[in-house]
């Protein structure tokens, strides 16, 4: 878990990463300070309480998405405090009147947590994952093979989404599962071997591994669609099945190469020493 404050305005955001999710969570306090202004934080505590009171009573998903995770206060003690991923921050600033709504969306966007205009139009995400791969050097075969992977991916987690799978918990435990019985390494595992943090692990994998990781998750949902695998446990079945596929087929190739698919390398940029004069 990684934490770490961040600056909106003149007021301080906390947040961290779930390494298992991938995701960014924000202090929801803290959201809310900032779309009403109040330095007090007493004051922008009272403030979600009586809002979170209404949501619930309207039946509102905000106030259910959050999750209760100590963090570092004001006082320098951890306590217990409601964080939200962005989507759910985002359904949140629909709910407080506040001129800093906008200003608060944009900001998100700024920082690489939400892109609002892909919402409406998915090419610009791909064509801006497409720019970014060739400023970071990646060749045109490999942008192939990525965007092939994700693909196959969304096609996976369509099916998911389809047959009773709840998004979040249940969609990384099934992602893990698959990830681990194909390479042998937690995705977590697999992060820290290629010495990444918040990076996304398949920016990061080589032509080998984007191969693999596709045809496991190819493999996992033809294999669910045949047996028309039905909730989590059923396709948590089908998931060890689908990276069972991939697991046999790269053992067979590093028979046949003596080379290992599964590698450290990463694409990022080692750093530069400075040299003194």
């Amino acid at each position: 878990m990684n934490n770490k404050m961040i600056i909106f305005e003149e007021f301080g955001i906390r947040r961290y990463y779930d390494e298992n999710k991938e995701k960014w969570y924000f202090s929801v306090i803290d959201i809310v300070a900032a779309l009403t202004e109040q330095r007090d934080y007493k004051k922008a505590k009272s403030y979600w309480t009586t809002l979170k009171n209404r949501l619930k009573k309207e039946g509102s998903e905000v106030v259910t998405n959050c999750d209760h995770l100590k963090m570092r206060a004001k006082d320098g003690k951890m306590r217990l405090t409601d964080m939200a991923n962005v989507e759910t921050i985002l359904r949140l600033v629909q709910s407080v009147p506040s001129k800093k709504a906008e200003p608060i969306k944009l900001w998100l966007a700024k920082v690489g947590y939400e892109r609002m205009e892909e919402i409406t139009d998915p090419e610009k995400s791909v064509n801006r994952a497409r720019e970014n791969w060739i400023k970071h050097d990646r060749s045109e075969k490999w942008i192939q093979q990525r965007m092939m992977g994700q693909e196959t991916r969304n096609k996976l987690t369509d099916y998911w989404g389809e047959h009773n799978i709840k998004p979040g918990d249940e969609y990384a435990i099934l992602t893990n599962v698959i990830h681990s019985e194909w390479s042998g390494l937690s995705v977590s595992e697999h992060k820290r071997l290629k010495n990444l943090k918040t990076q996304n692990l398949r920016d990061h994998m080589s032509e080998a591994e984007l191969i693999f990781t596709a045809l496991a998750e190819l493999s996992t949902r033809q294999i669910a669609v045949n047996e028309n695998a039905e909730g989590f446990e059923e396709n948590k079945i089908t998931a060890v099945k689908g990276g069972s596929v991939a697991k046999n087929a790269r053992r067979e190739l590093e028979e046949k190469t003596q080379k290992k698919v599964v590698s450290k390398q990463n694409f990022m940029k080692p750093k530069t020493k400075q040299i003194e004069k």
